[in-house]
């Protein structure tokens, strides 16, 4: 069964590494360096490399001036977790004040040439919105959250 059952024309795209991960799902392309040709002048997309844990596929929905991303920047409520966990996410900085990259995620980049060119592709987008997986929508001024985020990495700000 395709994870896009419900959707019998939809196109399910695969991040690099997650088709080894969701084996449960059946992907029918894979997120490469290249531009998704169905979705030209509608969503581009961006791989940030040079992370031992992930190579996060970043989204934009050109309408709507939307950033997506899944895991390099989050922002949860506090209440989201209980006990020592609270202490480790906000170490972590998953409960920072504004949505941030967490420490596991900087301390895994081991290609910082290459994860700047790619969070540089990022800021050229003319940003508006940001959702992540792990967070609440950034409806203002996201191009220089996404800055700040990153601003550990790429040694400047918007």
């Amino acid at each position: 069964m395709s994870g896009a059952a419900p959707y019998v024309d939809a196109t399910l795209y695969a991040p690099p590494g997650l088709r080894e991960k969701r084996r449960d799902l059946t992907f029918d392309n894979e997120l490469g360096a290249a531009q998704v040709t169905a979705w030209a002048g509608e969503v581009d997309h961006v791989l940030v490399r040079g992370n031992v844990i992930t190579t996060e596929a970043v989204l934009f929905h050109r309408q709507s001036g939307t950033v997506l991303f899944a895991d390099l920047i989050q922002n949860l409520r506090q209440d989201w977790f209980s006990g020592g966990r609270v202490i480790c996410a906000r170490l972590d900085l998953m409960v920072a004040p504004e949505p941030s990259v967490p420490r596991k995620f900087r301390a895994a980049f081991v290609n910082c040439s290459a994860a700047r060119t790619s969070i540089g592709q990022i800021l050229s987008w003319p940003a508006e919105k940001v959702l992540m997986a792990h967070g609440d929508p950034v409806t203002t001024d996201a191009r220089a959250l996404i800055s700040r985020a990153f601003q550990w990495l790429v040694g400047e700000s918007v």
